[in-house]
């Protein structure tokens, strides 16, 4: 009880929490009430009459197939970033745990890519890839004899570019939670592993990837809520959901919705249906991931 831990102050501990709850409360709660609201309501332009219009905002954004085709565009999207972004963070974390010559720079170095903000990490790739002044584009013209990379006319390479972008700017997070774990794993079992003769990449995958269970599940939440929701900023530098909304996903959706389209009704409902399909995904991915983790150490 909060008055046996503060003898003589009862209420003490409520007003220690009080400003972070009502951060929370003005700064989220209150706008997702609103946003809820507002997703029942069509409006004008500018705002001046507002509608009662029901479920119409939702049934008319999943009967439409640009929609549609941001939701695909976006599960294609967090997909590669979690998938490949988890698999080459972990990778390269487990080859920096190894005894190498240098390897604090290297893991200092790696690190840096979480240091930059979305809109330059979307500068950085977007000067790269340029197709008349970009680095990458003139090496593979050099390499392949006159091809010309040009990624701004090309849908499915802009979302590759788009994806290995906000890839490359979660990689420095990943490894060094995953670099965490890895010194963590305790080196009596991977000991007897050798002993009993298992070699390298069997004792990586029956004692040091369970052991690190826990940190994955952590980064797959982690990875999943930036692929959906913080990555507007490098997208809105380099594609702009370009070239024919190849790489409009929802929450760049959203935005053009309530801002350049000022449909404030619709882009309500699809902060709401984001919000949903998110909570979906986090309890279903913490369930099974959970079950199947391993935590004893």
């Amino acid at each position: 009880m909060p008055e046996d831990r503060f003898p003589g102050h009862r209420f003490l501990p409520y007003l220690l929490i009080l400003p972070s709850v009502a951060i929370i409360v003005i700064f989220l709660v209150v706008p997702f009430i609103q946003s809820v609201r507002e997703s029942f309501y069509t409006s004008t332009a500018f705002g001046t009459k507002t509608i009662f219009v029901g479920l119409r905002n939702y049934a008319r954004l999943f009967a439409s197939s640009d929609y549609r085709q941001s939701i695909i565009i976006t599960l294609i999207f967090a997909s590669f970033v979690v998938v490949v972004g988890l698999s080459v963070s972990l990778a390269i974390a487990h080859l920096l745990n190894q005894r190498i010559r240098g390897r604090g720079f290297y893991q200092v170095a790696l690190i840096w890519t979480y240091a930059l903000s979305p809109a330059v990490a979307g500068t950085i790739w977007a000067l790269m890839f340029a197709p008349a002044t970009g680095i990458v584009p003139y090496i593979v013209n050099r390499l392949t004899d006159g091809y010309v990379l040009n990624w701004m006319t090309n849908g499915r390479l802009a979302l590759l570019v788009v994806s290995a972008a906000a890839t490359w700017k979660m990689l420095g997070y990943n490894i060094v939670f995953f670099l965490a774990g890895l010194q963590n794993v305790p080196g009596e079992l991977l000991e007897a592993a050798r002993v009993d003769g298992a070699g390298g990449w069997r004792t990586f995958w029956k004692i040091t990837f369970p052991m690190l269970s826990p940190t994955t599940t952590f980064l797959l939440f982690v990875n999943m809520l930036y692929s959906v929701f913080q990555v507007f900023g490098l997208i809105d530098i380099m594609t702009r959901g370009g070239p024919g909304n190849a790489t409009n996903i929802l929450v760049y959706k959203l935005y053009r919705d309530a801002f350049i389209h000022l449909d404030s009704g619709s882009a309500s409902a699809q902060s709401f249906i984001i919000f949903v399909i998110i909570s979906i995904a986090a309890v279903v991915q913490l369930r099974f991931a959970t079950r199947k983790a391993v935590y004893a150490r």
